[in-house]
């Protein structure tokens, strides 16, 4: 099996991170996003939409992070997807959640504009309401995910036990830590954060993202 990823990619991280904890068997194939390789021959004609991550199973293939993860928990039969309708449809629930909900105004309301000048807007009054506009749903959504998601004493996003719902969103979470974003005051939030990064893996599969952190430090950023 292959994924096509970036280590810095938001929706490439949960994917490795669930790979590597599970000691799947992969090979990897980086896409340099930051020359724009992802928009050149051979990666266009895998993923017309110019977006990794990609697996490839044999002659099949799929992209998007979240429908990825499912078929690997599937693939694998792990239990981080669960069998059960219910429980099931709650994983499914707040992935959606995530990706349409939070990481619209967080990604790309609030920090990509900030942080990647493809996604800054052409002029400053409209690079300022953009992230004005994402700043102040961002603080919404956050609210949301501290105080129902994690706010009925879970230790996970949907329980007590880990599934890909958590996987997915952490790696979409803790984007806001490139512009620095305080976590503190959403103590369920910070909680599971800590919580995720106690994984075995968490330091070598960010270590990239890190770095490219750390490459941004000296920038002032607008942060909840």
């Amino acid at each position: 099996m292959k994924l096509y990823m970036h280590p810095v990619s938001m929706t490439s991280r949960p994917v490795r991170l669930l790979i590597a904890e599970k000691g799947l068997d992969f090979e990897e194939q980086v896409v340099d996003l930051m020359s724009g390789e992802h928009h050149k021959e051979p990666f266009v004609s895998i993923n017309p939409s110019r977006l990794v991550p990609v697996l490839e199973d044999g002659d099949f293939r799929l992209t998007e992070s979240s429908a990825i993860l499912k078929y690997l928990a599937d693939r694998f039969d792990l239990p981080e997807y669960p069998k059960g309708l219910r429980e099931r449809a709650r994983v499914n629930e707040v992935m959606d959640w995530v990706n349409t909900n939070f990481y619209r105004d967080w990604g790309y309301g609030l920090v990509y504009p900030q942080i990647f000048p493809h996604h800054r807007r052409p002029s400053e009054e409209a690079q300022q309401a953009t992230v004005n506009w994402g700043l102040e749903n961002s603080r919404k959504w956050l609210a949301i995910l501290d105080s129902h998601w994690l706010g009925h004493g879970n230790a996970y996003l949907t329980g007590n036990d880990i599934t890909i719902a958590d996987y997915f969103a952490v790696g979409l979470v803790t984007l806001g830590e490139i512009v620095r974003c305080d976590f503190s005051r959403h103590a369920n939030v910070a909680a599971w954060l800590a919580r995720m990064k106690q994984l075995g893996s968490w330091e070598s599969v960010n270590e990239v993202f890190y770095g490219f952190a750390g490459s941004l430090k000296d920038k002032q950023f607008v942060a909840v």
